[in-house]
C-alpha cells in the first residue's frame, strides 16, 4: 500500500476541518461563550461517560493481554513476513508520536501536583511527606501506564490491519466497523461522520500540545536566556514548529518522521542517562521500583476508584478521553508502521513495553522534581503554583549539574516531542481523509499548517483558549468511545478468523 494517490474524501475534509475552523472563529468572536459551551460538554461527558471510560480502558487492556497470550497472538499481520521496520525506529515512532504532552507538559508537573495533595483514593497519607512520594507516582503511572496506552493501537490496530490489508478497505477510522457492517461503510455518511469526528478528536488533542509549547518554550527562553515572554516569541516558536513539522510529514514515514523519532529517543534516553549518573539517580530507581510495586498492588483499586467524581473529572476522566480521542488515528499509525508484526509483538510493545518506558520517564523528571521538593521545600511547588507547567520543567532542570547545558536540551527535548506528534498527526489525518497509507503532499501540509495556525490564534485570543479546545477533546471522545468499544470484541474474532486462515 505504498503507492501514492489522488484521492480526497471531501465530506470528510469539510466537515472536520470546518467544525475546527469554526470553533476558532467562535472563539475569536467570543471567547467566554465557547468556554462556557465546552466547560458544560465536559461537565456532562465527565458525569455520564466518565465511569464507562473507566471500565472500557481496564477492558482494553485485559482482553489485549489475552489476545497476545493466547494462541492467536503468534498472528502476522499486514500480508508480510518480516517488519518492514526496525523495530527501535518502530517503537520511538510509536513513543514520540504520544508522548508530546506526556514528556514534558505532564511529566514534570503531574508528579508535583499528587505530591503537593495527595489523590482522594489515598486518604491517610499527608501531603509533602515522603509517605506521599508513592502514591503521587504510581498515579501518575496509572495515567500514563498501562490503560492509557492498551487503548492506543492495541485492538484497534488489529482490527484496521484486517480489514484495510486484508480485506481492501480504506485506511480510514471507519474501517473499525467493517466486522459489523461490511464492504457499505466506505460509501456511507454514517462512515463520513465516524471519520470526521475521529479527526476532530485527534486534531484538538494535538493542537493543545502545540499551543501547551509555545508557552512553554516562550517561558524557557525567558528564564534561561532572557528573551521575552509574549506572544511575538510564542508565534515565532510555533511557526518554527509548523516548518519542521511539515517537512517532516512531507518527506514521509521512512525519512523525516523516523528520523525525528529516532533523534527524539535517543535525547531522551541521553538525558535519563545523564540525570542518573549525575542527578538523584539513587532516588529515582528505588521510587520507580517502590512506587511501581505501590501501582501493581493498588491498580484495581485507582482504575476504578468512582467515589470523587470531581477529583476524577479533573484528572483520570480528563486523560481517558484524551486517549480515547486518539484511539482511531493510533490505530492508523500502527496499522501503517506494523506490517509483518505479529499481533503479540504489536500488544506487548504497545501495552507493555511502551509503559514500562513511560512510568519510567515520568520517575527520571518528576521523581527527581520531587526530591529536590524534599531537599528544599518550595524549590519546585512555589514555581509550578505561580508559573504553572512550563514552570515545572525549567524549575527541576536548574538544580541538575550542569544547569546552563542541561535546561536547554530539556528545552529542545519539549519542542522536539511535540513535533514528532505534529508530523506523526498530520500524515495520519491525511491518511484517515485519503484512505491510503501513502497520502498526497498537500494534504500532509494541510493539516500541519491548519494545526499550527489554529494554535497561534488560540495563543493570540488568550484566556483560556488553548485550554477550551483541550477540554473539547473530552466532548468530542465520546462518539470516539462507542466506536471503540465493539473492539472488545471484534478484535479476539478477527484474530481468531486471521489465525484460521493463515494455518
Amino acid at each position: 500500500m505504498n503507492q501514492r494517490t489522488s484521492k480526497i474524501d471531501w465530506s470528510v475534509l469539510l466537515i472536520s476541518g470546518g467544525l475546527l475552523v469554526a470553533f476558532v472563529i467562535a472563539a475569536f468572536i467570543n471567547i467566554e461563550s465557547v468556554k462556557t459551551f465546552v466547560n458544560g460538554g465536559f461537565a456532562w461527558s465527565s458525569k455520564f461517560f466518565g465511569a464507562f471510560w473507566q471500565v472500557l480502558m481496564l477492558l482494553h487492556f485485559l482482553v489485549a493481554l489475552y489476545i497476545a497470550f493466547s494462541k492467536y497472538g503468534q498472528v502476522r499481520l499486514g500480508l508480510l513476513e518480516r517488519p518492514e521496520i526496525s523495530t527501535f525506529k518502530w517503537l520511538s515512532i510509536i513513543m514520540a508520536t504520544l508522548l508530546a504532552g506526556g514528556g514534558v507538559f505532564w511529566a514534570a508537573a503531574e508528579p508535583m501536583y499528587h505530591f503537593m495533595t495527595v489523590p482522594p483514593m489515598h486518604e491517610g497519607i499527608d501531603a509533602k511527606t515522603e509517605g506521599a512520594i508513592m502514591p503521587a507516582l504510581a498515579q501518575s503511572y496509572m495515567h500514563w501506564g498501562f490503560l492509557a496506552w492498551a487503548i492506543l493501537g492495541t485492538l484497534s490496530a488489529v482490527v484496521m490491519m484486517y480489514g484495510h490489508y486484508h480485506k481492501g478497505m480504506p485506511m480510514k477510522p471507519r474501517t473499525l466497523l467493517y466486522p459489523i457492517f461490511g464492504e457499505k461503510l466506505k460509501t456511507s455518511w454514517f462512515g463520513t461522520m465516524i471519520d470526521a469526528f475521529a479527526i476532530i478528536a485527534v486534531a484538538a488533542g494535538t493542537i493543545g500540545p502545540i499551543g501547551f509549547l509555545g508557552l512553554q518554550a516562550s517561558y524557557g527562553l525567558s528564564a534561561l536566556f532572557g528573551i521575552p515572554d509574549q506572544f511575538p516569541t510564542q508565534l515565532a516558536i510555533i511557526v518554527g514548529l509548523v516548518v519542521v513539522t511539515t517537512i517532516s510529514a512531507v518527506t514521509g514515514l521512512h525519512k523525516g518522521i523516523q528520523r525525528l523519532s529516532n533523534f527524539n529517543v535517543s535525547l531522551a534516553l541521553g538525558l535519563i542517562l545523564f540525570v542518573l549518573l549525575f542527578g538523584p539517580g539513587g532516588f529515582i530507581i528505588d521510587s520507580f521500583i517502590s512506587s511501581f510495586g505501590f501501582y501493581v498492588d493498588h491498580f484495581v483499586e485507582m482504575s476504578s476508584f468512582r467515589q470523587d467524581t470531581s477529583w476524577l473529572g479533573s484528572w483520570t476522566v480528563f486523560f481517558w478521553g484524551w486517549f480515547i480521542g486518539y484511539g482511531p488515528m493510533m490505530a492508523i499509525l500502527v496499522s501503517r508502521i506494523s506490517r509483518g508484526r505479529t499481533i503479540r509483538q504489536m500488544i506487548l510493545a504497545i501495552a507493555v513495553i511502551a509503559p514500562l518506558v513511560t512510568t519510567f520517564w515520568f520517575t527520571v523528571v518528576g521523581g527527581s522534581g520531587i526530591f529536590y521538593e524534599l531537599q528544599s521545600a518550595g524549590s519546585v511547588s512555589e514555581e509550578l503554583t505561580s508559573g504553572g507547567m512550563p514552570a515545572a520543567m525549567i524549575a527541576i532542570t536548574e538544580q541538575l549539574p550542569l544547569a546552563g547545558i542541561i535546561s536547554p536540551l530539556f528545552l529542545l527535548l519539549t519542542i522536539v516531542f511535540v513535533i514528532t506528534t505534529g508530523d506523526s498527526m498530520a500524515y495520519t489525518i491525511a491518511m484517515a481523509v485519503s484512505g491510503e497509507g501513502n497520502p498526497r503532499v498537500s494534504l500532509r501540509i494541510f493539516w500541519a499548517v491548519l494545526m499550527g495556525s489554529i494554535a497561534a490564534i488560540l495563543l493570540y485570543i488568550g484566556n483560556g483558549g488553548i485550554d477550551a479546545l483541550q477540554n473539547f477533546i473530552v466532548i468530542t471522545a465520546v462518539p470516539v468511545s462507542i466506536l471503540l468499544l465493539p473492539m472488545l470484541w471484534l478484535a479476539p474474532k478477527v484474530s481468531k478468523q486471521l489465525l484460521h486462515e493463515q494455518k
